[in-house]
Parts: structure tokens; C-alpha cells; sequence
């Protein structure tokens, strides 16, 4: 077999492949003679198919994998032999070989190999570590979400306002076009109940709703969102009748023993009960700080370092990324046939990001001898089973699962990474308000 490899480009290669028809036909046959030596077929005797009968039935299959098998060998030994470390799947493609002798058959293959990094230096890139303190503050202000999670609701018979249940009848219609005043699909209910506030209806139904009183009508003008889920709504202007049924308003819980009960301090000691609310939440807080400054961290390595990125791995990884979208939109309620076909340059950016980060990742864990130790592994464990009743189960759980053992491990790699950038990169500490880094709503 003969083997010439030519350059393309910075990573891409295109390999020429010569495999003698003498080698696919002799193994061709001693994988037919071991078929036969081991076929079955009514009225013979266990090893005595005729040799013919053989190759008929799988004389195409066996000729395949042969050639198969023969053009991968003939390609692994020529990148191990030029120390090539090829990115993504090679594309073959027939080709007439000068000088080729009888049969011989001839391959093209086109790859990319991954790229050869150096590791910029990190001292003039900034790292943003974020820094967020909890206070008695922040534990009142948690405290108050768990009230309103455990609200009772009274009805009013006042003008609705926020944070209200409200049940309400709906209908809407189109306002223009062929179809104006005519109903649309999934625009009218009967008594639906949602809370005002929070978001859940668009900005404009909330806001007409908002200061209706019980038993009232209304109807108001609304347009979609050029970007609204269903596209045979999107950017349209509609018109909704809306009539508010029952409008009710919260009553939240004292905080007293039998609220710390329900938050599963068996005495009811409200003071035990903030010490674990804010032990909890220290440790929330730390998780997403640790987040933020991980991401910073990554950023500031992206941006220290510049090299091609196999166009290859970005396809694939495009590929994940639009699946991945796909089964979210699934999760979320939408039938797997209503999921449009998502163009794969919508994730085009993130998916060369990602690339680019796991390549550099690497790198840096390979040339510093950053994989994580076992004695991290079991610190993380210890960490997390400290917010669980029973610690200790929590921990035998982790460590008898090898898959749940892996992904502490990534954890903890990225942990080693992010620690190695930041011992070398510009460090300021970004104060991050509390309600930013929880997600909390303002209203």
C-alpha cells in the first residue's frame, strides 16, 4: 500500500490511499473459508456448505468490510506514521491512481488534524471574581420568598394588582388581514388562573388585566412578538376580550414555630431555623459566585489565546447543540413534529466557542498536570453532602456510583483550570448584588 499526504491548509489534509487488490481478494477468501467452516444451512452438515453457496450469500458483505477494514488500516498507519492527531471523521472518496497495477483500488481521504497550541500569556487579561456577602439580609429577603411560596389566598373585591391570583376568561381574535375578527388557535380559555407579576402572560395582557376589578370586562389591542413562539402569531396584532371572574390576594404565614416545622426544623426553633436558611444559602451563594468567575476565567483564556479550530468538531458540535435545542423544546410541551427545523448557523458562534475552550482546555490540563486528585474528589463529596440530612449516605452514594464519581471529577477539573488562570491573569473582585446572583424578580 502507498501513502502520500498533502497539506490543504492550516489543519486541513487530504491523504492518497493505494490498497493492492491482491490483499482484498486473499483476505476476502480467508474470511469466506472461515464462514464456511462454521455455516449452517438446511440439509448440510455443520462446516459443509459449499464454498459457492457461501460466497453468494455473503460474498458482497465480506467484500466490503475487506475493503473497509483495509482503507482504515492503510489510514491509521499513515497519520501514526506522519504523528498526525486527526479531528473528526476523514472523507473518502474514489480515485484513479497513476501507475496503479491490475485492480488496485485507490482513496482519496480529506481530514483535519487538531491544532498545535501554545498557551498565551494570562498576566494583561482581566478576570472578573465575583464577590457577594450574605447577610441577615439576605436571609429575610429569602425568608419572605418562602412565605409567599406558602401563601394562602383570600378573594378581594378590589382592583387587581401584583403578586394576586386572578382567574379570568379570555378570547382573542385577529385584527387584521383576511381573517380579521376571526378566533385563533390556543387564544381563548375559560377560567384561567394565573399571578399577576410574575411574568408568565406577556407584558400587555398583564398590564390590561392589572387594576380590573372582579366581575369587569375589558377588551384591548395587543401584538406579538416579532419572536413569539408560535410563528403564525408572531409580529401579528390581535384584539382580546378578557373578563376578570375572581381576583385574590395573598395571606402570608407568620414566621413563628410552626412555619420553621414546615421548613423541617423538627423544634420549631425559628432562630435554628435562620442559621440553616443562611448555612444554605452561604452555600448557594458560593456555588454561583464560583460560576460566574469560572466563566470569567474562560473567557480570559479565550481571549489570550488565538488558533484555528477544526472546522470539523464545530459541525458536530453544531449538530449536539440544534439536537439539544430540539429536546428542550420537546421537554418544555411542543410535539416532536411541530419542532421546527432549527438552522444549524443559529448555533454557529456557541459552537465554535465551545470548541475552541475544550481544545485550550485540554491543553492546559495536559501541560500542567491538572487533573484532579482523589482527595479532591472526596473533598467535593464532603462539601455537598454537608447540606443533606444524613451526610454520610449522601457520601457512600456518590462514591459507590463510578458515573456519579466522574462527573465530580469534571467538576473538580474545572475548579483546577479556573485556579490555574486566575493565579496568572489580572484579578479584580466584581460585587454582584444579591438578587442578580439568586435570580430574584423586582417588581
Amino acid at each position: 500500500m502507498q501513502e502520500t499526504i498533502e497539506s490543504l491548509g492550516a489543519l486541513e489534509r487530504r491523504l492518497d490511499l493505494t490498497v493492492p487488490a491482491a490483499a482484498i481478494e486473499q483476505e476476502v477468501k480467508t474470511r469466506l473459508a472461515k464462514l464456511a467452516r462454521n455455516m449452517k444451512l438446511p440439509g448440510f452438515r455443520p462446516g459443509k456448505v459449499p464454498l459457492k453457496m457461501v460466497v453468494q450469500t455473503y460474498g458482497a458483505q465480506v467484500q466490503a468490510e475487506v475493503l473497509n477494514d483495509k482503507v482504515g488500516e492503510a489510514f491509521s498507519s499513515a497519520v501514526t506514521a506522519g504523528n498526525l492527531r486527526v479531528a473528526g471523521q476523514p472523507r473518502l472518496e474514489a480515485r484513479t491512481a497513476e501507475g496503479a497495477e491490475n485492480n488496485d483500488l485507490a482513496f482519496s481521504a480529506t481530514f483535519e488534524i487538531y491544532p498545535e497550541i501554545t498557551i498565551g500569556d494570562l498576566s494583561a487579561t482581566e478576570v472578573q471574581r465575583a464577590a457577594c456577602p450574605v447577610d441577615e439580609a439576605e436571609v429575610d429577603r429569602t425568608l419572605e420568598i418562602m412565605r409567599k411560596q406558602r401563601a394562602s389566598f383570600e378573594p378581594v373585591q378590589r382592583p387587581a394588582q401584583d403578586d394576586d391570583a386572578v382567574t379570568i376568561d379570555f378570547k382573542g381574535t385577529h385584527a387584521e388581514g383576511e381573517n380579521a375578527g376571526q378566533a385563533f388557535e390556543g387564544g381563548s380559555a375559560s377560567d384561567f388562573k394565573f399571578t399577576l407579576g410574575e411574568g408568565r402572560m406577556l407584558p400587555e395582557f398583564e398590564g390590561a388585566v392589572r387594576g380590573m376589578t372582579p366581575g369587569q370586562s375589558k377588551t384591548f389591542p395587543l401584538t406579538f412578538p416579532a419572536d413569539y413562539g408560535a410563528q403564525a402569531l408572531a409580529g401579528k396584532p390581535v384584539q382580546f376580550e378578557v373578563t376578570l371572574k375572581q381576583a385574590e390576594q395573598p395571606v402570608l404565614p407568620p414566621i413563628d414555630a410552626g412555619f420553621a416545622q414546615s421548613l423541617g426544623v423538627a423544634d420549631g426553633d425559628t432562630a435554628k431555623m435562620r442559621a440553616e436558611i443562611k448555612n444554605n444559602l452561604q452555600r448557594e451563594v458560593a456555588t454561583r459566585l464560583a460560576a460566574r468567575t469560572k466563566d470569567s476565567a474562560m473567557s480570559a483564556l479565550l481571549a489570550a489565546n488565538s488558533f484555528e479550530v477544526p472546522k470539523s468538531l464545530v459541525e458536530a458540535d453544531k449538530q449536539r447543540l440544534a439536537e439539544m435545542k430540539r429536546s428542550e423544546l420537546i421537554t418544555r410541551g411542543m410535539a416532536a413534529n411541530d419542532v421546527p427545523a432549527l438552522p444549524l448557523d443559529l448555533f454557529a458562534e456557541q459552537a465554535e466557542r465551545r470548541v475552541r475552550l475544550g481544545l485550550l482546555f485540554g491543553e492546559v490540563v495536559r501541560a500542567n498536570n491538572l487533573q484532579p486528585r482523589p482527595d479532591q474528589i472526596r473533598k467535593l463529596v464532603e462539601n455537598m453532602a454537608q447540606s443533606y440530612e444524613k451526610p454520610q449516605d449522601v457520601i457512600n452514594w456518590y462514591l459507590s456510583d463510578r458515573k456519579r464519581l466522574a462527573d465530580l471529577e469534571t467538576v473538580a477539573l474545572e475548579d483546577n483550570v479556573t485556579n490555574w488562570v486566575l493565579e496568572r491573569a489580572k484579578v479584580v473582585d466584581t460585587p454582584v448584588e444579591f438578587d442578580e446572583l439568586m435570580g430574584h424578580k423586582h417588581r
